[in-house]
């Protein structure tokens, strides 16, 4: 089956989960109410930001009844922390047991693909800083591979790569131990960088999009080079430190590398910050941590793009750009997406920010629950 088929298959079959949806509510005072732990963010009331507590609190009964392995369902408005929920489930953390685990505002959860988007922040902070340029040509970062380079490569740019149109053949959706698959290569391979620079450029730059892991860890081999530091270390002084989240992890493959398309660990009140940095235009604290205009260009339309499962958005630097029509009106909505059913949503108009983390691995239904909470609670939430 194609995959815009299979898209398409999966975006009716969820028009028909979300039209035969019943939506409970319960009392505000039930659930929902974020903890203090010391991370910065200022704590409230859904009502004290034009959102109906007692509509959120139908968030769990719903993920309950479709029987969604939902970790963590995390929302802020105006700034504010207002709504968290954690659930126990089986999952399968990275480099840890698969089993059953308890979650709660200070565990730490994959958030798998939603790490390409972060890494497209990193890489704004370092063109800012005057490390590269976003048209600069891949190979001029790696001369030593010249002589292994797939064909096409010298026209390739950062650009090409943030946008996923660096023409690259690659597939990432094929049966993770077929060995076809690209993306195991970039976890087994000695050297992953040479395997991603051997792959032939198929179509001209800029024309075609093809989601594509190598491209992201370029990305990241480029910041490594350039700023002289670990990707780790980068990310920690340029990022996670300026937004006062200390408990994090980035992941490194089995061959040593830093995994920046996947390797991301957060607490899911965290990736909230990184949600509000985006709504927010770079700034945290008024201190202008990523800037304005890369926060713009990141965020704009580039590209025509088919999610993991289904679903048809827009692409732009490494985030997703899609909409949902929830009581009567259209909203636009700005996301990071990872396997799994991690999700960040980013709805300016708005000013909200929703996080979900999930274990719905190779499930056809992981889209559902985050698109789900947005359209039959978070915005009929809104009051005001």
């Amino acid at each position: 089956m194609s995959a815009r088929a299979f898209a398409l298959i999966t975006v009716l079959a969820l028009a028909s989960f979300n039209a035969n949806a019943q939506v409970p509510t319960m009392s505000s005072d039930a659930c929902g109410t974020p903890v203090a732990v010391g991370d910065g963010w200022p704590i409230e009331k859904p009502e004290s930001v034009g959102l109906d507590g007692a509509r959120l609190c139908g968030i769990a009964p719903r993920l309950k009844a479709t029987e969604a392995n939902v970790h963590s369902v995390v929302i802020a408005r105006r700034g504010k922390l207002v709504f968290e929920q954690y659930f126990a489930g089986y999952d399968e953390p990275w480099g840890m047991d698969d089993k059953d685990y308890e979650f709660d505002a200070t565990t730490k959860h994959d958030m798998r693909s939603v790490s390409k988007s972060v890494t497209s922040l990193l890489v704004g902070i370092a063109a800012s800083r005057g490390l590269f340029a976003v048209d600069d040509r891949v190979m001029n970062f790696f001369p030593d591979y010249a002589p292994i380079k797939g064909l096409g490569w010298e026209q390739v740019s950062l650009r090409h790569l943030l946008t996923m149109s660096s023409g690259m053949r690659w597939d990432e959706v094929l049966a993770w131990t077929d060995p076809k698959n690209d993306e195991p290569h970039l976890g087994t391979e000695p050297d992953p960088l040479r395997y991603v620079l051997s792959k032939p450029i198929d179509s001209f730059p800029g024309t075609t999009w093809t989601y594509s892991g190598g491209s992201t860890d370029l990305l990241g081999a480029i910041i490594e080079k350039t700023s002289g530091k670990t990707f780790e270390a980068f990310a920690r002084e340029a990022l996670f430190e300026p937004l006062g989240i200390t408990d994090w992890e980035w992941k490194k493959y089995q061959n040593g590398r830093f995994a920046p398309a996947a390797g991301l660990r957060l607490r899911p009140r965290d990736a909230a910050k990184i949600g509000q940095l985006v709504l927010n235009r770079g700034l945290w604290d008024d201190k202008q941590v990523v800037p304005a205009q890369w926060i713009a260009d990141s965020t704009a339309p580039r590209f025509q793009a088919i999610g993991l499962f289904g679903g048809l958005y827009l692409y732009g630097y490494q985030w997703w750009l899609g909409r949902t029509f929830a009581d009567g009106k259209e909203v636009q909505w700005i996301s990071g997406q990872g396997w799994g059913g991690q999700r960040l949503f980013i709805i300016p108009s708005l000013d909200i920010v929703v996080v979900t983390t999930a274990a719905m691995y190779a499930s056809p239904r992981q889209n559902n629950p985050g698109l789900e909470i947005l359209a039959q609670f978070v915005i009929p939430a809104v009051t005001d």
